[in-house]
């Protein structure tokens, strides 16, 4: 596929990395020099210096004969003009944009194609404040993703000594939990990924992938780990665009601080957010955390732009007393370092918000790709089309199905014309028409199932997205 990037920051740049392995033909377009030629010496990719919302710069990029348009410049205006101009200029099939502001979402005409052209846009920072969400809801977790609408829940869990589970087979869930099925779709032991079977034995340390329903995942990870108490009282680092969504989502329920280092900001901060304790400050002044009372917090966040600034932040707060702190960084180098060490968890925001580029890239009908491990493995939410002529899993039970070493399947989402009641809480039911299956050796693939496929390192990725395709003869 020929796709032209616009923007080389952390976005920009992590999407093209994923491509470049995927033997994509990329270009990418910025007026930042020097950071074309880093990123040209690192990544097998042609660049093009110049603003991208130029058709000079757009057609010397290659957009006659282009397949994708990624605009993710840190201008929304930018993105929003040369998503115009890739359509009507050079009919440029698919053109994908990158919106900052929340004004947008509340105009979704403006991205038709009258307008702006827009096919799908993406915003990086809400999709990093419900990443942070879920996190805050599940707190044993080192990192939750959803699939089936929300319906099915993966969940990486650092296996602690007492679990149920732990020191003992996997075969073994199914007698603690005999009304929950559920599957661990992979464990990583010292950074090796292990694919496990019903005698693999779970050790202290083991990062441990487990897939279930929603409703029952926490059940699941009570199994390794014993459950920590929910989060109450939470202390945010940085009043940005993700400092500010995250607290005006959670300020109703949670007893929140806020730290700013912008006092004209904070202002802002405090006349926007209305039960939200808002400071400014230096989120790195020791004596301003300890008169906070940050050795109270449940949960430390350090969302600010600074990587060293949140890397310092995070360890004083952790230090101090906070009983979980979580840093936002962007330098996929410092990440590797810190992840697992005294900060609980490191988050990439660009490898939160890749996947939903990905989806729109992969081969096959792929309703979303989420990535594992900092980049490292990939679970991706695939649906099957076709009848068991035309496609290679349609009709065919599970162990029949040709899967490449490295990749299982987790579960499956199935529509059902009959409601299903769902229990959320103990006092809460809900209706749903779509059902978890947890697959064993002989449950047979339907025609537009959703299917959960964990791959455990991106060199089968695309041989499962070829095993997914239909066939021609469906066409």
């Amino acid at each position: 596929m020929k796709i032209i990037i616009l923007g080389a920051g952390q976005v920009g740049s992590s999407v093209a990395e994923n491509l470049v392995s995927e033997a994509n033909d990329i270009t990418v377009v910025d007026t930042d020099i020097p950071r074309l030629q880093a990123l040209q010496d690192r990544l097998d990719l042609r660049v093009v210096a110049g603003n991208g919302a130029s058709p000079a710069v757009m057609r010397q990029a290659g957009a006659d004969d282009a397949d994708l348009l990624i605009a993710v410049t840190a201008s929304d205006q930018t993105n929003l003009c040369a998503c115009r101009i890739a359509q009507t200029l050079f009919n440029l099939p698919t053109r994908i944009a990158r919106l900052r502001s929340i004004d947008y979402a509340d105009y979704p005409r403006l991205l038709d194609d009258d307008n702006f052209a827009v096919d799908f846009s993406i915003c990086p920072e809400q999709e990093v404040t419900d990443y942070l969400k879920r996190l805050i809801a599940f707190p044993e977790a080192l990192q939750v993703i959803e699939f089936g609408k929300g319906r099915v829940s993966m969940v990486a869990v650092r296996a602690v000594g007492g679990g149920p589970l732990v020191g003992r087979q996997i075969k073994a869930l199914r007698e603690h939990l005999p009304d929950i099925d559920a599957r661990i779709a992979a464990i990583y032991r010292r950074d090796t990924a292990i694919i496990p079977d019903g005698d693999t034995v779970i050790e202290p340390g083991d990062e441990v992938f487990c897939v279930a329903a929603t409703e029952h995942i926490r059940a699941v990870t009570a199994e390794l780990r014993r459950l920590d108490k929910p989060m109450r009282r939470i202390m945010i680092a940085g009043g940005g665009n993700i400092g500010y969504r995250l607290a005006s989502s959670l300020e109703n329920r949670y007893e929140l601080k806020l730290i700013e280092h912008s006092r004209t900001r904070a202002e802002f901060l405090s006349g926007s957010l209305h039960k939200t304790l808002v400071l400014a400050g230096d989120t790195t002044d020791e004596m301003l955390l300890e008169a906070e009372n940050v050795d109270d917090m449940d949960l430390y966040l350090a969302l600010t732009n600074d990587d060293e600034n949140n890397i310092m932040s995070s360890l004083m707060a952790k230090r101090m007393g906070a009983r979980r702190v979580v840093a936002l960084i962007n330098r996929r180098a410092y990440v590797d370092l810190v992840q697992a060490g005294t900060i609980d968890i490191a988050i990439s925001p660009a490898q939160v918000s890749i996947g939903s580029l990905l989806a729109h890239v992969r081969r096959g009908d792929v309703v979303a790709v989420h990535s594992l491990r900092r980049g490292a493995a990939e679970a991706l939410e695939l649906v099957v089309h076709g009848d068991r002529k035309t496609s290679k899993v349609v009709g065919r039970r599970v162990d029949e199905i040709k899967l490449p070493e490295g990749a299982m399947i987790g579960a499956i989402v199935r529509h059902s014309e009959k409601p299903i009641k769902v229990e959320v809480t103990d006092l809460a039911v809900r209706e749903t028409h779509e059902q978890v299956i947890m697959p064993h050796h002989d449950t047979v693939i339907e025609p537009e199932d959703h299917v959960i496929v964990f791959c455990s390192t991106k060199r089968v990725v695309a041989r499962v997205e070829g095993l997914f395709q239909v066939g021609f003869g469906f066409l």
